[in-house]
Formats: C-alpha cells, structure tokens, sequence
C-alpha cells in the first residue's frame, strides 16, 4: 500500500427541496434555473471544477475534475473524490436554492473508508466532525437525523451514513432505489486500459474498449480521461444517471459505480447491470450500498457477486428517516480471506 496517494473514495451528498407546487417553473426547471457562472462558485469552494457536462430533459449532469454533479429540479447530488471539501458545498446551495422560491427538506452523505484519511482536510478529518458540521449548516426544519457507521469484517472498509429530513412528507422516491459500488485491488491488467494513450477520442475509445459502453447499452454517456491516467463517466438514461470513477495507479487501485433503479424495472436488470460493470475491473474486493424502501434490492446483490467468484463476507443494514433502508455489503475474491 503506498504512504499517499490518490484518494479514489468519493464523498456524496443528495440535497433535496420543494418550492410551490402551483409553481409550474419549480417542478419542471427549480434548481435546472442556476447559472453556470453560480455552479462554478460553489464548485470552487469545493475545490473542483466541470470539465464536461450533458442535459436532457429531466436533469443536467456534470464531469468533474474530481468526480460527479447532477442537478434535478429539486435534487442536487454531487459526488467528489481526493481532498475535496464537499460538505462546504450545503450552505451555498441552501442559499442559492432560496432565491429560487426553493426549500431544503431532506439531506443525504454517504461516504466509504478513506484510504488516505490523514490527507483529508476539514470538515472531513473524520465522521464525527463532519456530522457535526453538517448539522451545524442545515436548517431547524430538517428535524429527523440520524447518523451510522455501517460496519464489515475488515475495518478498512465502513459505510458512513448520515440521513436528515423534515417532517412534510416523503421526500426519497419509494419506488427508486440507489446502488454505490466501490471496487479496490483492480485487475492489474484491467487497470492499465485507464492509462491515456490516444488524443482527443481517448475518453470514447475508452469507454469501449473496457466495456463501460455495454453497462447500460441505453444510455448516452459524457466521458473524460485524466492525464497521466484516470477516467469518469456519466450515463443519462431517461431520467436516471449512472457514474463511474476510476483511479487505476497500482497500490491504491480504486474504481466506483453509481446507480439509480426502479423497483418495478426487471429484477435481473439489477443482477446484469452490477455483474457488467464489476467485470469491467475485477476487483479483490468491493463494497455495495443500496439505498431503498424495498428489500428486493439488496437481496439481488449477491447474486450478481457470486457468479463472479466474489463471497459476501459482511453484512449490515440499517433504516434511515424517510431515505429508507441502507444495507451495506462487501465481497471479496473468493481466493481471497
């Protein structure tokens, strides 16, 4: 393992809020109405910037120089690796969202194990202050929280939840459901594919040859490569997304998939989808996040895994105001202990 390095594990962050429901600019445009220029700002303050977006017409999303931004009518989720300082984004966001007639009324962070934490700065030295900072930046209105550290058999790998919502209702979809895959100890092989050789087609050629194209055949991707090595992608499908994230350097290997399902999709969907994007790096070990009010979801994990010679060796679950059930599982390489 080496001393430091690139910190592949994301910070995420889900701000929801809900404006006048007479309002037809809040439910088809809301948060879609900020200007880039105030995207930016905010951005800055977390110490990353876009290097590619793309939009439809249900949400916009954003690669950035470290991971991942989508915007939603009335949800913004942003999704940063390395040293960023993500948790600086809520206030900004809280004050822009109000001068679009907007209200926060549910919050969601989510983060693994850091491989490096003594590189992290504030607020993100650890768990603790970083649930006392959010805390300390979201309105009295969001008056159900509740924070966890999920664990697994090996103590490097921990899932950290911290959920808060206000009381006028439900405000996670009770239908939609959540997947957070990190993957470490790549395939050597495998991870070499994330190294830039090629010019300004890299980032297509990339999403090719590895197979990420094939995960969801469906959707449009907005992909970028890093120089000397690195890659993200976004995938926008309808109105879900989907993100991958890989820091492919040997000894600190680390690649992530992000995505959003419906319970009422195919269940075998879930099953293919896990099984090709975990395939694209055959990873030592991994680790899965679902976020859901259903338990189908989390049940269809392991038989994604299996197949792949990747044994469950941990299991958690934990339920969450108004978000629903977080289980966190991880697996590793069945020659592995």
């Amino acid at each position: 393992m080496a001393v430091s390095g690139f910190e592949g594990f994301e910070k995420r962050l889900e701000l929801h809020f809900f404006g006048d429901d007479n309002d037809p600019t809040v439910t088809t445009m809301g948060l879609r109405l900020l200007d880039f220029e105030s995207l930016e700002n905010v951005l800055r303050v977390v110490q990353c910037t876009v290097v590619s977006a793309v939009g439809n017409h249900f949400f916009d999303a954003y690669v950035l120089s470290e991971s991942s931004l989508f915007v939603y009518p009335t949800k913004i989720i942003i999704k940063t690796c390395g040293t960023t300082q993500l948790l600086k984004s809520i206030r900004p966001l809280i004050h822009l969202a109000k001068n679009l007639g907007l209200t926060i009324c549910g919050c969601r962070y989510t983060r693994g194990t850091f491989i490096f934490p003594k590189s992290q700065p504030f607020p993100h030295i650890n768990f603790k202050q970083e649930v006392i900072y959010i805390e300390e930046n979201l309105p009295n209105n969001l008056c159900f929280r509740k924070a966890s550290v999920m664990p697994s058999k090996n103590p490097s790998y921990s899932w950290h939840v911290f959920s808060s919502a206000s009381d006028n209702g439900a405000h996670f979809s009770d239908g939609e459901f959540t997947v957070e895959v990190c993957m470490t100890e790549l395939d050597r092989v495998l991870a070499r594919k994330f190294f830039k050789t090629g010019g300004d087609s890299a980032a297509k050629e990339m999403t090719e040859l590895t197979g990420i194209g094939n995960i969801n055949p469906r959707a449009l991707i907005c992909d970028f490569v890093f120089d000397p090595c690195g890659y993200s992608m976004n995938g926008v499908d309808g109105d879900r997304y989907s993100t991958i994230h890989v820091t492919p350097e040997d000894g600190f290997s680390y690649a992530s998939f992000e995505y959003v399902g419906s319970v009422y999709d195919d269940q075998d969907d879930i099953v293919e989808t896990l099984k090709k994007a975990v395939q694209v790096f055959k990873p030592a070990t991994v680790s899965v996040s679902t976020t859901s009010h259903r338990r189908e979801v989390w049940t269809r994990v392991a038989h994604a895994m299996e197949p792949l010679g990747l044994k469950c060796r941990s299991f958690a679950m934990d339920e969450f105001p108004t978000a629903g059930t977080v289980v966190f599982q991880t697996f590793t390489a069945a020659r592995r202990k």
